[in-house]
């Protein structure tokens, strides 16, 4: 498929990264960059005014569930996908994974080709992502792991003719300010330039710099890093430890987003 195309139909599979997590609507559902990426194409894909409009206008599926690992994605995710046929598919996962104390990281990144193979059969453009990391020692922490992953989706990507999206090396990405209270998922701004950044790979016209850094501020004072860390730690932290040690996942029981590709509406 050609860059610069009209795209008339998108399917996003992954994990909370692509469900939207935490770009939270006041209903108390989430958006994220993947809602935000479609309604942009939606509006690109419009005839223009007086033209007829083309049946059945763009459309939509997201089938991603928070806390999946790529296993999960590739087993639940990538032959519903496939089978649908959009022109344009996004594949999001293996962090889930990295992040565990315990990983095979060879068995991971096999996974995350197997999920890509299947994808690629239902002959859409294939975008990939070099995921985003925030600034802090948890990144350092899991960055080799991490790096091997996105070494492998770097092959993947030439494989299949995929776009690979590097988040990870953003300068904006990495800045705390551009992530959720969990430490875990980007903020709305970080999503919207998730969005930007995607859009730009497509080869479509660029609406905003989305690398650009965040004005300089005063960090925070020491009690008040203290207070975050305390809330992080009780609102956060405890509940996720909680949910490995019980072998529970935040995606338990939850249905994908937005599960069958349908006519996107504002």
């Amino acid at each position: 498929m050609e860059m610069n195309a009209r795209y008339t139909s998108f399917v996003a599979v992954g994990d909370s990264f692509t469900e939207g997590m935490s770009d939270a609507l006041p209903d108390g559902s989430y958006r994220g960059w993947a809602d935000l990426l479609a309604a942009r194409l939606a509006a690109a894909a419009r005839p223009p005014s007086g033209e007829p409009a083309a049946a059945p206008g763009f459309r939509y599926a997201n089938l991603a569930v928070r806390g999946k690992l790529i296993g999960q994605i590739a087993d639940e995710q990538c032959g519903p996908a496939a089978a649908m046929g959009a022109d344009l598919v996004t594949l999001v996962g293996g962090l889930n994974d990295v992040l565990r104390p315990k990983c095979e990281v060879d068995q991971v990144c096999a996974r995350f080709e197997d999920a890509a193979g299947q994808l690629a059969k239902g002959g859409g453009q294939l975008v990939l992502m070099r995921s985003p990391g925030r600034q802090g020692p948890v990144l350092e922490r899991f960055r080799p792991r991490m790096e091997r992953l996105f070494a492998r989706i770097d092959e993947v990507a030439a494989r299949h003719g995929a776009v690979v999206v590097d988040l990870y090396g953003s300068r904006a990405l990495s800045d705390p300010r551009l992530w959720a209270d969990d430490r875990l998922h980007l903020n709305a701004e970080g999503h919207r330039r998730v969005a930007e950044a995607v859009w730009q790979a497509l080869g479509l016209a660029a609406e905003s710099d989305w690398d650009a850094p965040l004005p300089a501020a005063a960090p925070p004072g020491w009690g008040a890093r203290r207070a975050a860390d305390l809330r992080f730690a009780r609102e956060h932290l405890v509940p996720w430890t909680v949910r490995r040690l019980t072998g529970r996942s935040s995606g338990d029981g939850r249905p994908a987003k937005r599960p069958e590709l349908l006519p996107y509406e504002d």
